[in-house]
């Protein structure tokens, strides 16, 4: 069984002065919410007791919603620090610095090597800035792949699932749910008896044969409201501490995770619609019943959730929603129902959303390196 201390970097016998790397990685949408962190008690130098999951997670991998980064590197003579330049679409971003210091020091000690060189980090996102879409998830992934690149050429023997599962690794200590965009159209993460290989320390790619109703999956993002969060994802984690529910929630997220990987090797949409929805708003019902409380939700959302509701009953549409830890919502669908879904978006859902804005995309596979 792998441990952190297995993502220790040795001293590398292989010089390399400069060079960079692309990768993009997706943004990707929780089926199954990871909502609250296990409390840090360990006090070693290895950290990665920080972004423990308490409960195990299941995304899928969005394809055209992602972040692309190039990281170019030189060698420097003071290796003391970490030292950086960041720009975003092309211009120096200050206020994204500290998110990615902070980062860096956590996998410092996994990653030694990178107090050697100076960076160039340019990143670009293929969805709005602040459209509501979560952009930390891909940008740390797309990060962290590029850094893998980097300890690859450095440790030429690495095998490729070391590779990925040490990118997903990292990309966790940045932003929780990035592991879960690494590889794999659908990720599990988190500890499960139903999982093979699953563990709190990595995404792992759903292991079995997924059935073909779910090949191509459609996910429409309505953009109800394109405002910065109300609370942040950190806040929003720390109140699952002492929060009244929180083992019945955690116990409800290992059972609904074991069901949804029967359902997606069996192709039961019934069943995924009624497991998806009832996660989505169970994971604001946790919010609404912490201290202090927050309702996420705009009335809009809950005018679409209706829609949906009523369209599925009257036309027996496998349609349904879940959400992330805001107002928009993220309509799901199969391929074969593109057409009619889309109508029916068109015709009575658009009007909830800002400025009339949505993104079509669809299930994906992960990051793919842009280098070569």
């Amino acid at each position: 069984m792998i441990s952190e201390k297995d993502f220790i970097a040795k001293s590398s016998t292989v010089t390399i002065d400069n060079g960079s790397f692309q990768w993009s990685a997706p943004s990707n949408i929780a089926l199954v919410k990871y909502w609250g962190k296990r409390e840090n008690t360990n006090s070693s130098n290895a950290i990665s007791s920080e972004q423990i999951p308490a409960n195990p997670s299941m995304s899928f991998t969005l394809n055209h919603c992602k972040t692309i980064t190039k990281l170019a590197f030189a060698k420097k003579q003071d290796q003391i620090s970490f030292s950086f330049d960041l720009l975003f679409e092309g211009q120096p971003k200050e206020e994204f610095k500290p998110k990615i210091q902070k980062f860096l020091e956590r996998i410092a000690v996994y990653c030694p090597y990178l107090k050697e060189y100076h960076f160039t980090i340019a990143t670009q996102n293929t969805f709005p800035h602040s459209s509501g879409i979560a952009s930390s998830a891909s940008g740390m992934a797309a990060l962290s792949m590029n850094i893998m690149s980097l300890e690859k050429a450095l440790y030429p023997e690495m095998t490729e699932d070391f590779f990925y599962q040490k990118a997903s690794f990292l990309a966790r200590l940045g932003s929780g749910s990035a592991c879960r965009s690494v590889k794999g159209s659908v990720v599990v993460w988190g500890n499960n008896t139903s999982i093979n290989g699953s563990s709190d320390l990595f995404g792992v790619e759903f292991p079995n044969t997924i059935h073909a109703n779910f090949k191509n999956y459609q996910d429409t993002i309505l953009l109800v409201d394109k405002g910065e969060k109300v609370v942040s994802s950190t806040v929003g984690h720390n109140l699952m501490h002492n929060h009244p529910f929180a083992e019945q929630r955690f116990e409800q997220a290992h059972q609904n995770l074991s069901k949804l990987k029967k359902v997606l090797e069996n192709g039961d949409l019934q069943q995924f619609i009624q497991i998806v929805e009832s996660e989505a708003l169970t994971l604001h019902a946790m919010m609404m019943t912490s201290l202090p409380y927050f309702i996420l939700m705009k009335p809009n959302t809950l005018e679409i959730i209706n829609k949906i509701w009523k369209f599925r009953n009257e036309t027996q549409t496998p349609v349904c929603f879940t959400l992330d830890a805001g107002a928009n919502v993220h309509v799901l669908y199969p391929e074969n129902v593109s057409e009619t879904v889309l109508q029916f978006i068109q015709a009575e859902l658009v009007g909830y959303c800002q400025n009339g804005n949505y993104i079509c995309d669809q299930i994906g596979q992960g990051a793919i390196n842009l280098s070569v």
